[in-house]
């Protein structure tokens, strides 16, 4: 992949990570985890893609829907991750 396929995929991630943000809400940290998680997703996405094979929709070397539903796989999950508060007291 060259230079402006990376910028390309990475440009569709962090509109994918800002309009989660703009549902689900949250301050500045929240908005800069939502960018970092969807990159993250949207990468996901295509190795999978690569790894087994499929196509659902190619732009050029990207499979944007691939990248996508990996993209709001992770945001969904990272965000259920992010608000488990940890218990008060200690086990120990």
């Amino acid at each position: 992949m060259n230079l402006p396929v990376i910028l390309f995929g990475l440009t569709v991630a962090f509109l994918l990570g800002a309009l989660y943000h703009a549902i689900r809400g949250g301050n500045g940290l929240r908005f800069l985890l939502n960018l970092l998680l969807s990159a993250a997703g949207f990468a996901l996405g295509q190795f999978v893609g690569r790894w087994f094979g499929l196509v659902l929709y190619k732009v050029g070397d990207l499979d944007i829907a691939l990248g996508v539903i990996g993209g709001i796989l992770i945001l969904i999950l990272g965000d259920w991750l992010s608000h488990i508060k940890p218990r008060e007291e200690s086990g120990v």
